[in-house]
C-alpha cells in the first residue's frame, strides 16, 4: 500500500487526485515487483516522487507538447499526464520491461487519448519525433550530456527542464559552456512548490535559442534497434526515448 495522500496532493491533482492515486498504487505494487521502484520507496511515494514531479507543472505551458526522456517508471512523464490532461505527452524509455510497464499503466488510467509510449534512446529517435514545446528528464544524467540528449528533441524556443537536486548549481556553473555549444541558453535553477512542498523541487530550465547539427548522427543501418511505439494515443505522433 502507498503511504498517506498528502494535503498538498489535491492542490497539484485537483479532480485527478484518484487517478493520482491508482498511479501511486501500481508504482508500489506492481513497480515494486518489477524492480521499478524499490521497496523502501513505497512509503514515501508520494512526498519524495509524485509531489515532486507533478510540482514542475507550473512551468509547462497550456497545451504544450511534452517529451519525457528516460521515463522509467513514468516519473515526472505520467505524473504529469495525469495533473494536466491539456499536455500531449511522449514517454521515451529505452528498456523493454519499462516500457511495458508504462504502457499498462497508460491503459489503466486511460491515458491513451494524451501519451504515447516510445521505446528507444533520445538519440536513436530525434528524427522520428517532432519537436517539443517541453522534453523533461529525472535524474538521467549530467547537465551536459543530458543537454546533448534532449536539446535536438526541443523545438526552437521550447525548453528542457531537468529535475536536479542540491548540487544544481554547481552543474550549472560546469556545464553551461558545453551547454551553449549544444545551442542551449544559460541554464536557469528553478524552485518549484514554493510553500507547498517542503523543500521544493529543484528544475534546471534550458531554453533551446539555436540548432546545432547534432555531433554523432543517429545510428542507422548498423543493427540498431528501430525506435518503437509500444502504447498510448498522443494524438497520432510517434515519439522518443
Amino acid at each position: 500500500m502507498s503511504s498517506a495522500v498528502p494535503p498538498a496532493a489535491s492542490v497539484l491533482f485537483g479532480e485527478r487526485l484518484p487517478l493520482a492515486s491508482r498511479y501511486a498504487e501500481l508504482l508500489v505494487t506492481d513497480g515494486v515487483v518489477r524492480g521499478l521502484i524499490g521497496p523502501r520507496e513505497a512509503p514515501r511515494i508520494w512526498d519524495r516522487h509524485l509531489l515532486n514531479c507533478a510540482t514542475m507543472s507550473e512551468l509547462i505551458p497550456s497545451g504544450a507538447s511534452v517529451v519525457d526522456v528516460g521515463s522509467g517508471a513514468g516519473l515526472p512523464g505520467i505524473v504529469l499526464a495525469v495533473a494536466r490532461p491539456d499536455l500531449s505527452m511522449v514517454l521515451v524509455e529505452p528498456l523493454a520491461r519499462r516500457t511495458a510497464f508504462l504502457a499498462e499503466v497508460v491503459a489503466s488510467l486511460g491515458l491513451d487519448d494524451t501519451v504515447t509510449v516510445v521505446r528507444g534512446r533520445a538519440e536513436e529517435v530525434r528524427d522520428a519525433l517532432v519537436p517539443a514545446d517541453v522534453v523533461t528528464a529525472r535524474a538521467v544524467a549530467p547537465l551536459d550530456r543530458l543537454a546533448g540528449w534532449c536539446l535536438p528533441l526541443t523545438a526552437p524556443g521550447g525548453r528542457l527542464l531537468a529535475l536536479k537536486g542540491a548540487s544544481a548549481s554547481d552543474e550549472v556553473a560546469e556545464h553551461q559552456t558545453a551547454i551553449g555549444r549544444l545551442g542551449g541558453a544559460t541554464p536557469v535553477v528553478r524552485h518549484c512548490g514554493v510553500g507547498l512542498v517542503d523543500p521544493p523541487t529543484t528544475v534546471v530550465e534550458i531554453v533551446r535559442e539555436r540548432v546545432v547539427a547534432p555531433a554523432n548522427p543517429r545510428p542507422a543501418g548498423r543493427g540498431g534497434r528501430r525506435p518503437t511505439s509500444d502504447g498510448g494515443g498522443g494524438r497520432g505522433r510517434s515519439r522518443r526515448g
